[in-house]
């Protein structure tokens, strides 16, 4: 996780990890709790673009 996660309030640190394995699952990536190194660049992009696309997509939802 990012170097300033542990600045993060611990409730939002655990949202934000269990929405990182949902969209690794949706996306069939097989995360790991704590290191996952062993990803490949094209996994680690794939869970991270499934995070963008949600995001985007609440936020639009949310503005109709």
């Amino acid at each position: 996780m990012a170097k300033n996660s542990k600045s993060m309030v611990p409730e939002a640190r655990e949202a934000l990890n269990k929405f990182k394995m949902e969209a690794a699952s949706e996306v069939g990536v097989n995360l790991k709790n704590g290191y996952n190194g062993d990803l490949t660049s094209k996994q680690a992009g794939s869970v991270g673009g499934q995070m963008v696309k949600k995001m985007i997509k609440s936020y639009e939802d949310n503005m109709k």
